[in-house]
């Protein structure tokens, strides 16, 4: 018998979210998370936004996980008292090229079924006065959530059945043994030990890459190798609380992103961001340097009336775990069961990027549905 039935690892949101969904199947589950707390990365690092699915190829598995997480996220907050505001968004175009690019984002949208309408200008301007467009495109179904109250939520339903969380503790390596597989840890003293386990999840984030590579996966000849792209965000100041209503979005001006836009939190507060900077090492840096102002000021200043330079402050980064590399095409989330490799129920999540929070109940879902083809029948409990 295997020490454990599962190992998750990776405390962020999808991984909080994968703990929650198999715990109603299966006892004896751990997740291994190297940082003193969940979320603690990408998941705490983002515009906490509830997207709905216009910008993704119609068949990717980002758009049918965001358009379907969409619908279960806000019943999850609704069911489990998490806090969020279904504000709508805006996507706005300056000029002609822009109203192009937006035309391109509606026909994406309608084709995934997302509910989009063109939005009239007179009602736009009475709306937020104090955004200019030339043509605005309305997303009902976007919104912002607490992020933070969400993965608490998680991580307290999976402790309630049982999930036993081990913070401060990192892999780094990933044995396969007759039906299950050895994983080594390495705890905050430098204390190595190991544990067994009949699955392995690896929904490590910003280093699923390298999980991967530590299980014995070739991660360059699979094109499992992550790309670090960070993304900046400066806050407006509290001049603006309360001013704009609506998360505000140009057109995507790259593949890298969608663009310097414009969020409020559930205090009404607004800040902009992110910008895409592709990174050449994988160091995790999270300061915000005043030197990016100037470009955030630019880009704010296409589409918000009267805003100056001193309307700025830094406030936080985040990192990006991309499979493009810089102007390389789309790449879909990597949600793998590996029997094929010779890895039966090992699954790699990698490279889940945005939209990976409104997304990440759905990914559970999947991931389960996953388990309970390639478990060996067995092994299931009894009330599976």
């Amino acid at each position: 018998m295997s020490d454990f039935k599962v190992v998750i690892i990776g405390a962020g949101v999808v991984g909080l979210a994968i703990a929650e969904k198999l715990s109603e199947q299966f006892d004896n589950i751990i997740v291994i998370e190297r940082n003193s707390s969940f979320g603690q990365e990408s998941s705490s690092r983002n515009s906490e936004v509830i997207h709905a699915g216009m910008y993704y190829p119609k068949e990717s598995l980002k758009a049918r996980l965001c358009i379907k997480g969409n619908k279960s996220l806000y019943k999850y907050c609704d069911d489990n008292n998490v806090p969020y505001n279904r504000c709508g968004k805006y996507i706005i175009a300056s000029d002609d090229d822009d109203i192009n690019k937006l035309d391109a984002i509606y026909r994406q949208g309608i084709i995934n079924g997302c509910d989009l309408k063109y939005a009239e200008l007179s009602e736009f301007k009475d709306k937020e006065p104090l955004i200019k467009c030339a043509k605005a495109l309305f997303s009902p179904e976007s919104g912002i959530i607490d992020s933070h109250q969400l993965m608490h939520s998680l991580k307290y339903k999976s402790e309630q059945r049982g999930v036993d969380f081990a913070f401060n503790h990192e892999v780094f390596k990933i044995n396969k043994i007759t039906g299950a597989y050895k994983v080594l840890i390495r705890d905050k003293d430098n204390y190595d030990f190991e544990i067994s386990s009949d699955i392995v999840i690896n929904a490590a984030g910003l280093d699923s890459d390298i999980i991967a590579e530590k299980a014995g996966f070739d991660i360059d000849k699979l094109s499992y190798r992550l790309n670090y792209c960070q993304g900046h965000y400066f806050k407006l100041t509290p001049k603006y609380k309360n001013k704009i209503n609506h998360l505000i979005y140009p057109v995507p001006s790259n593949n890298y992103g969608i663009g310097v836009h414009l969020t409020l939190d559930l205090n009404g507060y607004l800040k902009l961001g992110p910008d895409t900077q592709y990174l050449d090492s994988r160091d995790k840096f999270y300061s915000v340097s005043e030197e990016h102002k100037k470009s955030f000021f630019d880009a704010a200043n296409k589409y918000i009336n009267d805003i100056e330079m001193d309307d700025l402050s830094p406030d936080q980064s985040g990192i990006r775990a991309k499979l493009q590399k810089p102007g390389e095409k789309f790449r879909d989330f990597i949600i793998s069961e590996e029997s094929d490799k010779n890895m039966t129920n090992f699954v790699n999540l990698i490279g889940i990027e945005s939209p990976g929070l409104t997304s990440c109940l759905e990914i559970a879902k999947l991931v389960s549905k996953i388990i309970s083809i390639y478990f060996p029948f067995w092994l299931i409990p009894e009330n599976f």
